[in-house]
């Protein structure tokens, strides 16, 4: 278990790029495995450093367990399992992005935050449908062009299935 962090950044304090522009929208990106992925920046609270994390027994291995966010208990996901990559050790770059999902508050597990970036809606494309799984179960939404890069753009609402949460909300009845 890594040691606790006194790094947070509020999602307030993060500088924005530019001006609003009306058909373009912000992503705080990050970087799991080799790839790079955004979220929304109106869902993002804040990003600290990795946590003391209490497991709950019998729910999916990418949701790590619980965390203490000043009083406030957390469930956080770990990004890389939940999209089936091989698991890391946390280090000193790892974070947490904690997010307001569904109006609840969940920690994103990440390798790295990478930065803010401006994406322009005609820069985003729908990700073929390469699988038989359903739409409703994605959690990549689009393809955004940044210069020479692509990011691939989450859903943070699909992170966690309905079930998961139903299972992290049994574990807090029995704190």
């Amino acid at each position: 278990m890594a040691e606790e962090k006194d790094v947070v950044i509020a999602a307030d304090d993060i500088e924005l790029e530019g001006s609003a522009i009306e058909d373009a929208k912000q992503y705080m990106t990050f970087k799991s495995g080799s790839e790079y992925y955004g979220i929304e920046l109106k869902y993002v609270n804040e990003i600290m450093g990795i946590q003391p994390i209490t497991a709950i027994p019998e729910v999916e291995d990418y949701i790590r367990g619980l965390i203490n966010l000043r009083g406030k208990i957390v469930p956080v996901i770990d990004v890389r399992i939940r999209f089936k990559q091989e698991p890391f050790e946390y280090n000193d770059r790892t974070c947490i992005i904690i997010v307001n999902v569904k109006n609840t508050v969940i920690g994103l597990i990440v390798e790295t935050i990478d930065d803010v970036v401006t994406i322009k809606d005609k820069d985003i494309e729908t990700p073929p449908s390469l699988t038989t799984t359903k739409a409703k179960d994605k959690y990549v939404y689009g393809f955004g062009k940044v210069g020479d890069e692509v990011k691939l753009l989450l859903n943070p609402e699909k992170l966690i299935r309905d079930e998961d949460m139903s299972a992290i909300d049994a574990a807090y009845e029995d704190l």
